[in-house]
């Protein structure tokens, strides 16, 4: 029987175990049941030099909104010992990770790498300008997500922490509770419930409206400009910027786990296979 490389919880402060999948601006990423990990994609800047890696449990890409001059990404592997591995653009120190230990869950945003240590606690490598650093004070932390310009954590009380850019209230989430998952977009945060339910923070009301009669969701994954989530029946839907086809994914069947980018959506079969909506114009299709 094949691995399936996640499994869920349901109750408050619980997360999935791995995530399998990631998605960059131009490059997508898989951590296969084995350990190795295939990327394809554009490799501007090394970001798709995995071909080496291996006992990797969790990846991370650095996904940032898709314009010409935010196209450099980077790769983040965690090793099955609680070590981390980074490939890619490190203009700002986001791949200098090669000192960290005791990892248990890890994040990539534009220019930062987010990690949660084993205690609870969060570290965080990059460019700290905006703030989105600033994750050394965080306790009881069982999940990151990392937006455009802010980090997000799910805390094992069931709420939620941010930090960095507010302008348009993505760090509006102190009043959240009985959460089980947290993703991050570029303008945006969204939070999934015990019951099921999406959150969203103020700014996007546009999403919030659309996502009101989603239900039974146990999967979430935020692109730039888009939300993805997988229900209990294993089906996915989308809401959001649909402009390259992201959204386009009625039609998955069996799907246990999603990443999203700002133009491509990618999927994870329980069979082990993978599936990818969205524009394709630097190859993210595995095959």
């Amino acid at each position: 029987m094949r691995e399936t490389p996640v499994t869920w919880s349901a109750g408050p402060g619980r997360r999935p175990r791995r995530r399998a999948l990631a998605a960059g601006p131009r490059h997508s990423v898989w951590a296969q049941p084995d350990g190795t990990v295939r990327a394809v994609g554009e490799n501007r800047s090394g970001e798709c030099d995995v071909q080496k890696w291996t006992h990797i449990v969790e990846v991370a890409a650095g996904n940032v909104h898709s314009f010409s001059n935010t196209g450099r990404s980077h790769t983040v592997g965690l090793r099955s010992d609680g070590t981390v591995c980074a490939t890619g653009w490190n203009a700002h120190g986001q791949c200098d990770v090669g000192s960290w230990e005791g990892i248990t869950g890890i994040a990539a945003g534009w220019r930062r790498t987010v990690g949660l240590r084993h205690d609870g606690t969060v570290v965080a490598v990059g460019r700290p300008d905006e703030g989105a650093c600033d994750v050394g004070a965080w306790r009881g932390v069982t999940q990151v997500s990392c937006g455009d310009w802010h980090s997000v954590a799910l805390c094992e009380d069931g709420t939620a922490v941010a930090a960095g850019v507010d302008s348009r209230g993505q760090c509006g989430i102190s009043g959240w509770k009985e959460l089980t998952a947290v993703a991050a977009g570029c303008w945006y945060t969204a939070g999934l419930t015990g019951g099921g339910r999406v959150m969203l923070t103020a700014g996007s009301s546009d999403l919030r409206e659309a996502t009101r009669a989603w239900s039974d969701v146990l999967d979430i994954a935020a692109g730039s400009h888009h939300l993805v989530a997988v229900t209990a029946t294993g089906r996915v839907v989308a809401v959001g910027d649909d402009s390259h086809g992201q959204c386009d994914v009625a039609s998955w069947t069996d799907v246990v786990q999603v990443a999203a980018a700002a133009h491509h959506t990618l999927g994870l079969r329980a069979d082990g296979t993978v599936l990818c909506a969205g524009g394709d114009g630097y190859r993210r299709r595995f095959g």
